[in-house]
């Protein structure tokens, strides 16, 4: 593959989303390595020299990941769904979403949440990401059988291995960027724009990583300094593969095409990848957030909008299960709000973004009048 931002990918990769999650989807699952096929591996923090190298500031989406970049928002892919009213979990807490800001040029979008993050990551702006090593996190599949073939007087070799059970386990990898190529295509909804590359190698170190489904939404950082920065969002991986030209083929994390077969993006059909040369490994594909800067600083940093007004609540017993009071009344101007009075003893609270306490209770013409701040 080129690696020029000005060319387009050779064939049309995969778009890695696991259809049976609970965000209802049609379109990369846990990480997969190349050392090893440990469901248990790196499947806590990394230490060491990877020490908060972004694992701190993933929380989960449905069945996929989002990385909060500011205290009332997170960006995921948009080609994971999703829904206004939906929870996002971050370090224990459920943070329902309150809008959605979509980028027209990218599949990167934009949640803004009720509540406050206690910590979100910080973006990579600068455009050196080529040659440089990463930290990727994902909660995509585990790795299968061995994908092999037949190479002439050399016997059987494997090529890599098939996508295994979803089990949305959050793992972390480690790869490197290979080049900027022009992701449009990629998704037939839209423009992608320019995404990162980085290929499957073989012996490149205990944690070289590929993507499967269910990755899409993860996060890809790079280290700037000191400081590890959201450089990617998961997106895409290459793929599907075949031992033959006919049939379904399959989806695999492969360090070597050589002797597989692959899509003819213009024909159709399939073409083997001739047996000769250098390996020929596979590639996952992110959306370069650096290219996207402009349009993320415009939501974040944006015209303040106004959560949602407090929601009153209601129990026979401060000790058990509180309602909604559907029939309340809110005046978020006045901070108030009246409901009919209760037939007996109620215990009242508020579920609202922001911590508000009720002041005062009074009866009014009949009713109760709830004052809050």
């Amino acid at each position: 593959m080129q690696s020029s931002p000005d060319i387009c990918l050779s064939r049309r990769p995969l778009v890695i989303v696991f259809l049976a999650l609970v965000l209802n989807t049609g379109l990369a699952r846990a990480i997969i390595f190349y050392s090893t096929g440990d469901p248990n591996y790196n499947t806590t923090a990394p230490g060491g020299s990877l020490i908060n190298s972004g694992w701190q500031y993933e929380g989960t989406w449905g069945g996929f990941l989002g990385t909060p970049i500011a205290p009332k928002y997170f960006i995921t892919a948009e080609h994971i769904g999703g829904q206004i009213g939906g929870l996002f979990f971050f370090r224990g807490i459920a943070y329902p979403t309150t809008a959605v800001f979509d980028d027209t040029d990218s599949d990167l979008r934009i949640w803004r949440i009720c509540g406050t993050f206690p910590d979100y990551a910080p973006i990579y702006t600068l455009t050196n990401e080529v040659g440089r090593n990463f930290v990727n996190i994902g909660r995509g599949t585990q790795r299968g059988a061995p994908v092999t073939t037949t190479n002439g007087l050399f016997g059987i070799k494997t090529n890599g291995w098939l996508w295994a059970a979803y089990d949305g386990v959050q793992r972390w990898g480690e790869n490197g960027v290979a080049g900027i190529q022009n992701g449009n295509g990629i998704l037939a909804t839209g423009p992608i724009g320019e995404v990162l590359q980085a290929t499957f190698d073989a012996n490149a170190g205990a944690n070289e990583c590929h993507l499967s489904t269910g990755d899409s939404g993860g996060a890809l950082f790079i280290k700037d300094g000191a400081v590890w920065k959201l450089a990617g969002i998961n997106l895409a991986v290459d793929g599907p593969y075949n031992t033959s030209n006919s049939g379904p083929g399959f989806d695999a994390a492969i360090f070597d095409e050589r002797g597989l077969y692959t899509t003819n993006s213009i024909l159709g059909g399939w073409d083997q990848v001739l047996n000769i040369g250098p390996a020929q490994p596979g590639s996952l594909y992110s959306t370069r957030i650096s290219a996207h800067v402009a349009w993320i600083n415009s939501v974040i940093n944006g015209a303040a909008q106004a959560d949602p007004p407090p929601v009153l609540q209601s129990s026979a017993s401060a000790d058990r299960q509180y309602e909604d009071e559907l029939n309340s009344m809110v005046d978020d101007v006045a901070k108030t709000i009246t409901v009919a009075l209760p037939g007996g003893s109620r215990f009242y609270r508020l579920r609202a973004c922001e911590p508000f306490t009720i002041q005062s209770i009074q009866i009014q013409n009949g009713k109760l009048v709830l004052t809050y701040q």
